[in-house]
């Protein structure tokens, strides 16, 4: 690989990286992101670019990718006995897990699933999971990965919206469904695992270890191939439901390319980090992930999964996200890299527990679903002694489009990065109509092999998100000149008050530099002639205090007056969160009418 010859002159830190105390190193970067980009995608390079149609649009793509999953699970293969997953005391290696997907996708055959036909799975993230995903897209079937926090009525209501033939639960999900069991007349078979409870005799459902055994066994099945399959990279593969927070959910559906364009993203970024250092681009080496999102959200699934199995890691679950469980599993399991939303990394730094546990193991926290404070990435570098990461994406782009990472990422902490090399942004008006000049904020438009086909069963909701290859993804936004992209606020969260539009990601993120707030929302409670006010709820670091006065004064310190909230609650826990990791202001907003 082509190294620069040299940089320009050392970068100026960015205002937020300016008041975190940051400067940039010297000579840093040592290669503009256009550079980096020529570089790593030219012809004859692993992360080479070429452009094909997508469905009639052009559309740039990985060059080298796989083309489809069943591919991949034959790379994850000749992992061998390197461990894969690690649930509790359950180990399961990177053979073992092939020798169960072969069994379970041979047993899914058998029941007549094919092509196309829709399986359910829901359940929390065990070791079974990947197996049933997996099993589901070697067949060229569709996976419907359901919320396994969704209430029983929500889960068929999943089932039933996407016509599941085949369902895979574990214990609790089945026993919230099995009351809704008349609700889903495609519904044919039922596999639950874990469980020791007796099925309805009208209604029988089957345990999924008669057919692969527990984990510890699945190292004695038989190692066979997989059933065969004719699987198109542009072939359907999945139905992720959006995150359902004012109507019904839409499931996104969603493509072989789509998921595995992510391995590449994610490998371009980091070589991307690299080359910006003035370094050539590491060869991989074996990492040990905390997984603690689920895995029915993409970012687990599509973002992490995925470039985990192509590079052999080993993934370690938890049975519920406990901060002090966590630390105990980064020490004894040498974690490298955890993370996954904000909240979960604000846990991980203010917990006082920390200090008990040797965490020097770690080398990134990394996370995505939500906007994140710029504090949190200082104290992230400062306190744990790991690079910070984030993202953006959503469930319409299975994920990755932009990407943040170390000194990038420290140096414009607001940011959520360019995008990856396959995809385009646009800042567009409120109309669509017209494409807004550098630095403005208007809707978030985004373009690449990331981006799903559209809605299952929605015409009209995919014509309206969906634009010439396009998803209008309903995001306030701007780029800067080096086309790094600052989310402002989802669009129908912007507080409008006496015509001043209120974007309250940046009141959020005042509050957060607040040094007692580890957790901040800012919604809109009405106003009778004003229209609406700024309202904020925050939750406080352990031991630390602060007052409304206090909170109020620090934002119009620092905002216009009009920015100020104008009340400021106190919640004694973090704030209230989808699976997704969004704060669900719907919530919050009924505190003020209290």
């Amino acid at each position: 690989m082509t190294m620069p010859a040299s940089g320009p002159e050392t970068a100026p830190a960015t205002g937020f990286a300016s008041a975190m105390g940051w400067s940039p190193p010297a000579g840093w970067p040592a290669c503009s992101y256009d550079r980096c980009r020529d570089i790593l995608t030219a012809p004859g390079q692993r992360l080479e670019t070429e452009t094909i149609a997508i469905r009639g649009v052009p559309t740039r793509v990985w060059k080298n990718a796989p083309d489809n999953l069943r591919a991949l699970l034959a790379l994850a293969r000749t992992h061998g006995q390197r461990e894969f997953v690690i649930y509790e005391g359950e180990r399961v290696t990177y053979d073992a897990f092939h020798r169960a997907v072969a069994r379970l996708a041979q047993e899914m055959r058998e029941r007549g699933v094919g092509k196309g036909d829709r399986v359910g799975l829901a359940m929390r993230n065990l070791p079974e999971w990947p197996v049933a995903f997996f099993a589901t897209e070697a067949l060229g079937a569709i996976c419907v990965p359901l919320n396994a926090w969704w209430t029983g009525a929500e889960l068929a209501f999943g089932l039933a919206d996407s016509g599941a033939r085949l369902l895979i639960c574990d214990e609790e999900r089945w026993l919230r469904i099995l009351p809704h069991r008349d609700e889903m007349p495609a519904l044919e078979h039922v596999l639950v695992s874990r469980t020791g409870a007796e099925t309805s005799v009208d209604h029988p459902a089957e345990r999924l270890e008669a057919v692969i055994g527990a984990p510890d066994a699945w190292s004695s099945l038989p190692d066979a191939d997989l059933p065969d399959a004719d699987i198109a990279p542009d072939d359907e593969a999945t139905i992720f439901y959006t995150s359902g927070t004012t109507g019904k959910p839409k499931g996104a559906l969603g493509t072989h390319r789509n998921l595995l364009t992510n391995i590449f993203s994610s490998a371009y970024s980091a070589a991307c980090a690299a080359l910006r250092r003035g370094e050539v681009p590491p060869e991989p080496t074996h990492k040990v992930g905390l997984l603690v999102i689920p895995l029915f959200h993409v970012t687990a699934c599509s973002a992490s999964l995925m470039g985990n199995l192509a590079a052999g890691n080993t993934l370690v679950f938890m049975h519920k996200w406990e901060p002090v469980e966590a630390f105990a599993i980064i020490e004894r399991e040498r974690v490298n890299v955890t993370g996954g939303v904000p909240t979960i990394a604000w846990q991980l730094i203010e917990h006082p527990e920390r200090v008990n546990y040797d965490l020097s193991s770690i080398e990134a926290v990394a996370y995505g679903g939500a906007p994140s404070a710029p504090e949190l990435v200082r104290r992230i570098y400062t306190e744990f002694g790991a690079l910070p990461g984030n993202g953006w994406g959503m469930t319409e782009t299975m994920a990755t489009v932009t990407s943040h990472g170390g000194e990038d990422y420290l140096n414009r902490p607001s940011s959520c990065g360019p995008p990856v090399a396959v995809a385009e942004l646009r800042i567009m008006d409120p109309e669509g109509k017209r494409e807004l000049p550098c630095g403005e904020v208007g809707e978030l438009w985004a373009k690449g092999p990331m981006v799903v086909k559209g809605y299952w069963n929605r015409p009209d909701a995919t014509a309206e998100t969906f634009v010439d290859g396009w998803v209008r993804t309903g995001d306030l936004a701007r780029l800067d000149e080096e086309g790094f992209c600052y989310i402002v606020d989802r669009a129908k969260d912007m507080i409008l008050r006496g015509g001043e539009n209120i974007y309250s990601s940046e009141v959020e993120n005042v509050l957060y530099d607040h040094p007692a707030v580890t957790d901040a929302a800012l919604v809109g409670i009405p106003h009778r002639t004003l229209g609406e006010e700024p309202a904020a709820v925050v939750h406080l670091a352990p031991g630390e205090q602060a007052s409304e006065s206090e909170l109020q004064q620090w934002v119009a310190d620092r905002l216009a007056r009009f920015k100020v909230p104008v009340r400021v609650i106190f919640s004694a826990a973090i704030l209230p969160r989808n699976a997704n990791g969004k704060i669900l202001k719907s919530e919050l907003k009924k505190l003020f009418a209290a």
